[in-house]
């Protein structure tokens, strides 16, 4: 993009269980932006929810240590003041200028609170544009429930799952694998990095895995084992959404664990490419796509996959199964999403500039939809503007 720079925020942290996640991505993140390009404004979240203004000479303590990484104390805060022209403005500090006026944010979070509508929601208020799926997207997305339902709907496979709202109403052992068979995944429905979820095999098993999971979450989801290979693909474009070649995730624990993500460097092997015949390549791509539209998708998504290896109930051995699609997906040493574009041809920064790119593209979209509207209704009026500011998908 040609000077003056675009000015990014990268807004990472959070107050999710994901935090750690959050931090150790925007790290990497921070590190491949082109400064030729981009200027970038730090603003970490707390885990009280607080905005700070970062210092990226030392925006994070213990940058290299997983289990004890974290945000340094910051001195400014911030408060962001929604508008058509938003302001990032310090609190408490009336001795300091506000924030430079930002052309696009890249929020970094993982999780409640960051991925799941409200941040994108805030945003699109703000008229600020930001890197990833809008609020509906988002939202649907991190629901693992809705987005289930929705893709059954769209006739794109997902494996057999039992919805439970309360731990009253959850049923008995013997009752879930009557439906679903052992061994049964337990999962809260609205959580990310594999958070507060677990493989029940005996009636002990699962009670554990009930309490655990709705101490991260309202609604659980009981899932059905699909025995396979564990296929993902990452997803880059509005409109027009392109599919990178698919990996494999070859876990060496049980199963794909928060562990085994985060905490384990050989909790898994990831095989780039998957070892998959030119078909189930081709066929894999082309769900992955048509889920990421389906679920309203824009800006990138990771979509996660089964290969079945034998049959599941009505899904015979060869099917291709949606787990499930992550909207803010890692940027870690070990994440998928950018590692399998790198070996896509779409190197690291190359990448973060598309995002960029993707997302100032999509605001001068709803921009001209919301201006269109207004013209319809015969101009600016205050109805007009209350239009103007809900038009476009976020």
């Amino acid at each position: 993009m040609a000077d003056p720079r675009v000015r990014v925020g990268v807004l990472f942290g959070g107050e999710s269980p994901e935090h750690e996640v959050s931090l150790r991505s925007a790290k990497n993140v921070i590190e491949a932006i082109d400064r030729e390009r981009y200027d970038i404004v730090l603003i970490g979240i707390d885990r009280r929810g607080r905005w700070h203004l970062a210092d990226e000479s030392r925006f994070l303590r213990h940058a290299s240590d997983p289990r004890r990484i974290r945000l340094p104390h910051a001195p400014v805060r911030l408060a962001l003041t929604p508008g058509r022209r938003p302001r990032i403005v310090p609190v408490g500090r009336p001795e300091r200028a506000e924030l430079p006026e930002l052309d696009a944010i890249f929020p970094v979070l993982h999780g409640p609170f960051g991925e799941d509508g409200t941040v994108q929601g805030l945003l699109r208020l703000a008229h600020l544009p930001f890197v990833g799926p809008g609020i509906l997207g988002s939202a649907v997305c991190m629901d693992k429930d809705v987005a289930k339902r929705l893709l059954r709907d769209a006739g794109i496979p997902v494996a057999p799952f039992i919805t439970v709202l309360s731990r009253a109403e959850a049923p008995s052992w013997d009752e879930a694998v009557a439906a679903l068979d052992a061994p049964i995944f337990v999962k809260p429905a609205n959580m990310g990095s594999s958070v507060g979820v677990s493989k029940a095999e005996t009636d002990a098993d699962y009670r554990r895995a009930l309490d655990e999971a709705f101490s991260f979450d309202t609604k659980v989801l009981l899932e059905r084992t699909i025995r396979g290979r564990e296929i993902e693909i990452s997803v880059l474009g509005n409109e027009t959404p392109e599919a990178s070649i698919p990996g494999e995730i070859a876990p060496t624990h049980a199963f794909y664990s928060y562990e085994a993500k985060y905490l384990d460097h050989d909790g898994a092997d990831l095989l780039i490419p998957a070892d998959l015949d030119a078909e189930t390549t081709a066929r894999a791509r082309e769900i992955a796509v048509r889920a990421f539209r389906a679920l309203c998708c824009e800006g990138m998504a990771r979509v996660d996959l089964f290969l079945a290896t034998e049959p599941c109930g009505p899904l015979p051995s060869g099917s291709l199964v949606i787990n499930e699609i992550n909207t803010l997906p890692g940027f870690t040493r070990i994440s998928m999403y950018p590692k399998l574009w790198d070996a896509s041809g779409v190197s690291y920064p190359e990448l973060i500039d598309r995002l960029i790119r993707l997302a100032i593209e999509r605001a001068e979209r709803d921009e001209r939809l919301a201006s269109a509207i207004d013209l319809q209704d015969g101009g600016a009026t205050d109805g007009g503007e209350a239009r103007q500011g809900e038009a476009g998908s976020g």
